[in-house]
C-alpha cells in the first residue's frame, strides 16, 4: 500500500484518507435548514418567530462548548474514541431529522447536531496536527480546508435540488457522517507519541494557579493573536453569507444571481487550499498581507459597483483571501503549544473563536449601524472595507511578529 510523508515518518494512505473524511461533514451544520426558513411558517404555521430562530442559533451555540469540550477530552482520551462518538452522534441526528414532524422535535435535533458537529469539529484538524509536521502539516492543514469548503459547495447544490421534492429530503446530506464512520478502523496510524515542540523555552510545570498552568502548556500571547485574527478574517467575510442577500435584493438582482456569487464565495475559499505551500513559496512573508489586501479589495468592489458580476468578483477575492488565512492560522495555533498532547486543545480553542464570530457578528453590525441614522444596505460593507484597511496596517507594523509571520521553514 501506498505510504505517505508525514515529517516524522509514513503513515497509510488509507488513514489519510479517513482522515480526509472528517472534513467533508465538518461544514455541513444548519447547511439542510437554511433553504427552508422562509417556508417554516407554511410547513409549522403554529411556529413562532423564536422557534423558528432557535433552530438556527442553538445548534452554532451548542458547537462552541463541545469544541472546547472535545479540546479537552482530547488531552487524556483516545482521539479515534471521540472521532467515534461524535460521528455517531451526528449520524444519529442526522436519522432523526428524516421522522421529526413537529417544529420542538427539529430543535431537540439540530441541538443534538450540534453537539455531535462540536465534538468532531477540532479533530478534523488536531489529527493533522498529530501526523504531521512543519511543512508536510501545512500542506495538509490547507487540503483540509478545501476539503470541508468543497464539500459545503457540493451540498449546497444537493440541499437546493432536495428540498424542491420534499423538506424532509435536505436532512439527508447529515447522514454524510457514515463514510468517516466507516473509515474509523485506519485512524489507529494517526496516533503519535507525546512530546515536547522544538524551540520552546517553557517547560511543563504543574501548577495550581490556572494562569501558571496555562503558561505552562501554550505562548499565551501567540494563542490569543491567532484567536483574535482568526475572530476578525471570519467576522470580515461573514457579510456575504448574512448581508449580500439584502444588497442584492436592494439592486433587485435575482435569487439564481445570489446563488451563484454565494457558491463562487465558497469555490474561493476551497481552492487556496490545494496549493497552499506554493502561494506560500511565491507571497513568502507577503502572504498574509496579500490575503488581507484580497478582502478589503473585495469589500470595496462589492461596495461600489451595481454589476452582478463585479459583485461576484468581490466575493471571490474575499474568499480567496479568507481561503488562505484559514489553513495558516490552524498551522499557528499547532505552534502555540508547549507539548504536542496539547495541539488538538489550541485548535479547539482557535477553532470555537469561529463560531463566536459567527454568533456575534450581526450584533456587531448592529452596534456600529446604531450611529448612523439611515444605514443603507452598504453600510455592512463600508464597516468591514475600513476595519479591512486598519487590519492591513497592524498587518504590516507587526509583519515581523509570530502571529503575522511566515515560518521560514516553509519557504
Amino acid at each position: 500500500m501506498k505510504t505517505i510523508q508525514t515529517g516524522k515518518g509514513t503513515i497509510p494512505l488509507m488513514t489519510l484518507i479517513a482522515i480526509w473524511s472528517i472534513s467533508l461533514v465538518v461544514n455541513l451544520p444548519g447547511l439542510a435548514i437554511s433553504p427552508m426558513l422562509g417556508e417554516l411558517h407554511n410547513i409549522f404555521p403554529s411556529a413562532s418567530e423564536l422557534e423558528v430562530q432557535l433552530l438556527t442559533i442553538l445548534p452554532n451555540l451548542l458547537i462552541i462548548p463541545f469544541v472546547l469540550i472535545s479540546g479537552h477530552l482530547s488531552v487524556s482520551k483516545s482521539k479515534m474514541m471521540i472521532v467515534v462518538v461524535s460521528l455517531i452522534i451526528y449520524l444519529s441526528s442526522g436519522l432523526l431529522y428524516l421522522f421529526a414532524s413537529t417544529m420542538t422535535e427539529l430543535i431537540i435535533v439540530s441541538c443534538l447536531l450540534g453537539v455531535g458537529c462540536g465534538l468532531l469539529i477540532p479533530l478534523a484538524a488536531g489529527l493533522i496536527a498529530d501526523t504531521f509536521t512543519g511543512k508536510y502539516r501545512l500542506k495538509q492543514l490547507g487540503i483540509k480546508s478545501g476539503i470541508a469548503n468543497i464539500s459545503l459547495v457540493m451540498a449546497t447544490f444537493i440541499v437546493g435540488w432536495l428540498g424542491g421534492h420534499n423538506w424532509h429530503l435536505p436532512f439527508l446530506v447529515y447522514l454524510l457522517p457514515v463514510i468517516p464512520l466507516l473509515l474509523t478502523a485506519y485512524l489507529r496510524h494517526a496516533t503519535t507519541k507525546t512530546s515536547i515542540v522544538e524551540n520552546s523555552a517553557t517547560p511543563i510545570i504543574p501548577n495550581t494557579s490556572l494562569l501558571k498552568e496555562a503558561e505552562s502548556r501554550f505562548h499565551i500571547g501567540r494563542i490569543l493573536g491567532i484567536m483574535g485574527m482568526y475572530f476578525f478574517v471570519s467576522y470580515c467575510v461573514l457579510v456575504v453569507s448574512f448581508y449580500l442577500p439584502f444588497l442584492m435584493q436592494t439592486e433587485k438582482m435575482s435569487d439564481s444571481a445570489l446563488g451563484t456569487v454565494t457558491s463562487l464565495f465558497f469555490l474561493a475559499v476551497f481552492l487556496p487550499g490545494f496549493f497552499l505551500t506554493t502561494l506560500v513559496r511565491v507571497f513568502r512573508q507577503s502572504t498574509l498581507p496579500i490575503a488581507a489586501a484580497m478582502l478589503a479589495v473585495g469589500l470595496i468592489m462589492i461596495i461600489i459597483t451595481h454589476s452582478v458580476w463585479i459583485i461576484g468578483a468581490g466575493v471571490f477575492l474575499m474568499g480567496f483571501g479568507y481561503g488562505i488565512f484559514q489553513p495558516v492560522i490552524y498551522d499557528k495555533a499547532t505552534q502555540t503549544i508547549v507539548s504536542e498532547r496539547d495541539a488538538t486543545l489550541a485548535l479547539s480553542f482557535v477553532l470555537a473563536i469561529n463560531y463566536l464570530a459567527i454568533t456575534l457578528s450581526p450584533f456587531i453590525v448592529d452596534f456600529f449601524s446604531s450611529f448612523v441614522k439611515e444605514p443603507s444596505a452598504q453600510f455592512p460593507f463600508l464597516l468591514n472595507f475600513v476595519m479591512a484597511i486598519l487590519f492591513i496596517v497592524i498587518i504590516i507594523i507587526y509583519r515581523r511578529s509570530f502571529v503575522f509571520s511566515i515560518d521560514k521553514n516553509y519557504l
